[in-house]
């Protein structure tokens, strides 16, 4: 398959060993000698009008996806093949579609459409349909696969380009060359995978298709017969095709957590809208009250004349009790979660958890609120009373003789202030297994002092030290 952004040569590239290669090429940079697997530098060389976007390799890789998914209407056994290639079984489904050229025809016509230009290839086997489909298609006649090979180089045959070069310095370039040769010295001097590519295109080694299962795809379109534009009108199309997917997430036993809307343009451009939620959902009238901003700031420039909606990332959701008013726990929270989340980014979202220390720093952790529960705090009563705000130890100025209580007259940030009632000490130590510098002072005894300026603080001072220092501030 095949889409150029440019009339003249182009290559999208893709960086390995710290180095920049040609990963995928137009015909028109082929004809000026350049190959899949060529340096950028020694590319431009040759060609200085070369034009090169980097590849998308995860991208691509989902499309090939989709494209044996879709395969699938002409044959159940399909799987990619290699990374720019689909294949299928269609043994027993040819006359289906009017005979093997028919089927072909109707292939191509059908990715023609769709703005794809493809090379197919029949034959006996996997191995000779895809040398075949790589050097210019075709079909071969039933029990003519090693007339058919024997005019194609030897890197039809899927085997590295060092053993390529290998038997080119032995002035072996098709595979008719290798075809009749003794197997014993090939095998000695290439390995066994070489004699193993050759029979599995010649049909002597079978190569079964194992057809990839993947993950359930849950998409939904509409095509409208006449163009809408109006926010209203839209979202009118969004209900019915979420009322659609619900039915499937819920046959699956899954939720959405990202959703993608496609809006087709009566000009053949695509618009799109993409939300994501704070938990896994199913729920139609939630998630399209959450599509409303996105959908508002949607250009429908002079229609939109088809409609796409996707889960692009769905996770386990098991049925939940519901209350009176249709709705579940934490419903509220969650929405309001993905709503911020769509504007500011789901990681800007944190939420507190407890953990177990008993040091004030390390007994709570920040978390994304989209991707972790929510957490009950220990109880009240099994729990010592903490500060309401936590801040670094801020050392006091005593201005009245103290010992072992804190001091009755203090000043702290600029402030004087004088105490009126304490409670404490507690006392806490530091955790031996990690090296923190602020506790490396050793035991603290903690009180809870209250001003009467108002206000309420948790001081602390060490045995070792007589100095005294401010932690945080109760409510």
């Amino acid at each position: 398959m095949r889409l150029w952004p440019c009339d003249g040569p182009f290559a999208l590239v893709h960086r390995a060993a710290n180095a920049d290669h040609l990963h995928c090429l137009s015909p028109e940079a082929e004809a000026r000698g350049l190959h899949r697997g060529m340096s950028l530098p020694d590319a431009r060389a040759m060609c200085p009008a070369l034009v090169t976007r980097p590849a998308d390799l995860p991208r691509e890789m989902a499309f090939l996806r989709m494209l044996a998914r879709w395969a699938g209407r002409y044959s159940p056994w399909t799987a990619r093949d290699g990374s720019d290639g689909v294949v299928a079984d269609i043994t027993g489904a040819a006359h289906l579609f009017g005979g093997e050229a028919a089927l072909v025809a109707d292939l191509a016509a059908r990715l023609g459409r769709a703005g794809l230009t493809v090379r197919a290839a029949i034959a006996d086997t996997r191995g000779a349909a895809h040398a075949l489909a790589r050097h210019g298609g075709g079909i071969a006649a039933p029990g003519a696969t090693r007339a058919a090979l024997g005019r194609l180089p030897l890197s039809a045959l899927r085997i590295d380009s060092e053993t390529v070069a290998g038997l080119n310095r032995l002035g072996l370039r098709r595979i008719a060359d290798l075809a009749d040769l003794p197997r014993a010295p090939l095998s000695r001097r290439f390995g066994a995978g070489l004699l193993l590519r050759l029979d599995q295109a010649l049909g002597i080694q079978p190569e079964p298709l194992s057809s990839e299962t993947g993950l359930p795809h849950f998409g939904v379109r509409m095509t409208l017969p006449e163009p809408i534009g109006l926010v209203s009108d839209v979202m009118a199309g969004l209900d019915r095709l979420l009322d659609r997917l619900s039915d499937r997430l819920a046959a699956a036993g899954q939720g959405a957590r990202r959703l993608r809307l496609e809006l087709g343009r009566v000009d053949r451009s695509t618009v799109l809208a993409e939300i994501g939620l704070a938990r896994p959902m199913r729920d139609a009238r939630r998630i399209a009250a959450l599509f409303r901003p996105a959908v508002e700031d949607i250009d429908a420039g002079f229609g939109i004349d088809m409609m796409r909606l996707t889960v692009t990332q769905a996770e386990p959701l098991a049925a939940r009790q519901v209350s009176a008013g249709g709705e579940v726990a934490g419903d509220r929270l969650s929405d309001l979660v993905s709503r911020l989340g769509n504007r500011l980014g789901f990681e800007a979202i944190q939420r507190f958890a407890p953990a177990e220390s008993h040091i004030p720093e390390r007994s709570f952790l920040t978390l994304p609120a989209a991707h972790a529960e929510a957490a009950p705090w220990p109880p009240a009563a099994d729990a010592p009373e903490r500060p309401i705000l936590l801040f670094r130890p801020e050392p006091l100025v005593p201005l009245a003789p103290c010992a072992a209580e804190p001091p009755a007259r203090f000043r702290w940030r600029r402030m004087e202030l004088t105490r009126a009632r304490t409670r404490g000490p507690e006392r806490i130590a530091p955790e031996w297994w990690f090296d923190d510098p602020a506790w490396r002072n050793g035991l603290r005894d903690y009180w809870k002092v209250e001003t009467r300026e108002g206000w309420r603080l948790w001081l602390f001072h060490t045995p070792q030290n007589p100095d005294w220092y401010a932690h945080g501030t109760f409510a």
